[in-house]
């Protein structure tokens, strides 16, 4: 009969002490995500109660600050009966292919901007002056000249919208860029690598979470590009939904379409950061995750 060494039954206890470390901490885990989604819930309820008694009781005009029973009943007026442009989904649709092409467009753009310009120096030097001439023109005013130029369809709204995300994206690649260890370029540089390969396999990766980070925050301005830009001009979308509540004094449709852009929103953000994680699953957890 083969004898247990001591060396073994330590190891058997170590990893046995670890599985129940990391049990325990997955179950905090679990309580603190449980704890945080009662908590958003708790704060819905309670500023949707007051609000709704704040109507109800005359505290709030309903007329210019509607109420969450108005928007809701608007919402679903326009889920059955359509809005005065057109189904409501086709609203939802138009808004959103202008916003994805105008986030696309402008995130590759800043990207590729950001790396080439944070790469040379010189071509930094040079067009530096002209970014920052570009990116002081207010977007409203860039708006207008757009749907003079380009009209009332997307175009108009998609160009709106790469110049909102185009700054963001680029600024933040610009500085990842600049950010990199200058330690690993050496080293890579020592090994024979050629400025491309530099490039690809040190400064990229580098700069991935400057990147990844201003995806989120730009997406939110490629959706206000293109309301904007229906605002201002449009034959169908959120933004002349707005625009034609706005006209008819209807408080309720203006919270309405403001919610339905909010949960837009709230969803790409949620695929944005499912993509985010499955990019960089080398990053280490987040301090609050990790149990401390």
């Amino acid at each position: 009969m083969t004898a247990i060494s001591p060396t073994t039954s330590q190891a058997a206890v170590r990893d046995a002490s670890i599985a129940v470390a990391e049990g325990r901490a997955r179950a905090r885990l679990r309580r603190r995500h449980a704890l945080v989604i009662g908590l958003r819930l708790l704060i819905l309820v309670v500023s949707l109660g007051l609000w709704e008694l704040g109507a109800d009781y005359n505290i709030i005009d309903p007329f210019f600050f509607a109420s969450p029973s108005g928007i809701w009943q608007q919402i679903w007026v326009w889920i059955t009966e359509g809005t005065s442009q057109g189904p409501l989904w086709v609203q939802i649709y138009v808004t959103l292919e202008e916003t994805f092409l105008g986030f696309v467009i402008g995130a590759v753009g800043g990207i590729a901007a950001g790396i080439i310009l944070g790469r040379n120096r010189l071509l930094a030097d040079v067009f530096s002056i002209y970014i920052k001439i570009a990116n002081s023109v207010p977007r409203v005013v860039l708006g207008s000249v757009f749907i003079i130029a380009l009209g009332l369809g997307m175009a108009s709204k998609v160009a709106l919208a790469v110049v909102m995300v185009f700054f963001v994206v680029f600024a933040n690649a610009f500085q990842g860029v600049r950010e990199a260890d200058r330690a690993m370029i050496a080293n890579a540089q020592i090994l024979g690598a050629s400025p491309f390969q530099i490039t690809r396999t040190v400064i990229i990766p580098s700069a991935m979470s400057w990147i990844l980070a201003s995806l989120h925050v730009s997406f939110g301005f490629a959706l206000v590009g293109a309301v904007v830009g229906e605002f201002l001009g449009a034959k169908q979308g959120m933004g002349l939904l707005i625009s034609t509540a706005q006209g008819a004094f209807n408080a309720n449709g203006v919270f309405a379409a403001m919610i339905i852009l909010a949960v837009m929103a709230l969803v790409v953000e949620f695929i944005i950061t499912r993509f985010e994680n499955y990019v960089v699953k080398w990053r280490p957890a987040p301090f609050n995750e990790q149990g401390t």
